[in-house]
């Protein structure tokens, strides 16, 4: 194996937690509003079953193939050719979500704060940050998260705090005007986000108390919910029908807090959250991307390989889209489809055929494990 790093389930859990909400908490809250407006608050409820789902799927996955990832179990189940394919589409798909992840953190910090500096600068000192703790291991991803996810959490909280008392309720009123129509149509691109839970099938095989993942993985599921809810709450509860006009609600929202004329201007505090929250989502997803390449290829070692695939990223993130407006756009239209066909429908078929396999070895080997085992390791 080449990864000798082992990580608990929890820390898995808490991987995933800024691997979702670090882009989400930013513009997910405009994206629904555009899409529901009052009702904005309740897409992210109707669009978690998908993350419930793939952890689900996935989890049973591991349970048939314990020491293998998404594109090494994908060979046995749908034959080596087919599987050598799909594993080739989820590396071209990840080098593309790589890139798009990239380029927003580039033109959110130089829009923001940054403006005189180029954006190639601030993307390629994060990727290579990113590949300094890659190099690492994924033991030192998961203890970069387990430090700064509670700072994040704490910040949050800070933030959502101190805007209380100039939130107005009457800015949900009237709720389902339109029937739940619009707040499904908002889940739509919504589900994107939580379909980025699939990373968790390049985590399963290194971690160590395997049964407790799949309650874990639910919570894990359940707080990005709770925080996309909230942070939706919040920015309609202060912004009303502005928040569907504002590229970044919360940042708006981090900016309008001020406290006896003491405590204000707390967009730098909502800075260093989502800095802190993209440093984690970036390295998981290139760690997976890197993951991904060494096992396609069966390479000994992934290391070798950090590097180079930091340099392919770094100008592939800035040809991806023209433009920020044009990127945003992208995310909330056809980009939505790519991810739910890389993210949740090639899983689902993948998850379908072992289900087949698995019931047609049940029958013709009477008294067998209903769910067969490629290896007996566990951890």
């Amino acid at each position: 194996m080449m990864e000798k790093g082992k990580i608990t389930a929890f820390q898995m859990a808490v991987m995933m937690y800024p691997t979702i909400i670090a882009t989400a908490i930013l513009v997910i809250p405009r994206i629904d509003a555009e899409y529901s407006g009052k009702d904005a608050w309740i897409a992210p409820i109707w669009a978690a079953p998908v993350g419930v789902y793939l952890v689900y799927i996935l989890y049973w996955l591991n349970r048939l193939y314990p020491n293998e990832s998404l594109i090494q179990y994908s060979e046995r189940i749908i034959g080596k050719i087919a599987g050598k394919l799909l594993g080739l589409i989820y590396i071209f798909a990840y080098f593309i979500n790589d890139g798009i992840i990239l380029r927003e953190y580039g033109e959110f910090v130089t829009g923001a704060f940054l403006q005189h500096t180029p954006v190639i600068i601030v993307m390629g000192s994060m990727i290579l940050v990113c590949a300094y703790a890659i190099h690492g291991g994924l033991k030192t991803l998961a203890f970069c998260a387990q430090i700064f996810v509670p700072i994040v959490i704490v910040l949050i909280l800070l933030i959502m705090f101190l805007v209380i008392p100039d939130l107005d309720p009457h800015h949900l009123i009237p709720m389902f005007e339109n029937g739940i129509t619009p707040s499904l149509m908002a889940a739509i691109p919504t589900h994107t986000w939580f379909s980025e839970f699939v990373d968790v099938s390049f985590l399963l095989p290194f971690v160590v108390n395997r049964k407790d993942s799949f309650r874990l993985g639910m919570l894990s599921v359940l707080a990005v919910m709770i925080s996309m809810v909230v942070s939706n709450l919040v920015a309609l509860l202060l912004l009303g029908d502005l928040t569907s006009e504002v590229s970044y609600p919360i940042m708006l929202v981090a900016r309008y807090i001020s406290l006896a004329d003491f405590l204000t201007h707390l967009e730098s505090v909502a800075m260093a959250i989502w800095v802190l929250a993209m440093f984690i989502k970036i390295c998981v997803v290139y760690y997976v991307l890197v993951l991904m390449v060494s096992q396609w290829l069966k390479l000994p070692d992934y290391h070798p390989i950090v590097l180079p695939l930091a340099f392919a990223l770094l100008p592939f993130s800035l040809w991806i889209a023209p433009n920020l407006h044009t990127l945003a756009v992208m995310l909330s239209t056809s980009y939505v489809f790519f991810y739910i066909f890389i993210q949740v429908f090639i899983p689902t078929v993948i998850f379908a055929a072992a289900f087949i396999r698995a019931r047609f070895q049940k029958q013709n080997k009477p008294g067998g494990s209903a769910v067969p085992r490629a290896s007996s390791e566990e951890g």
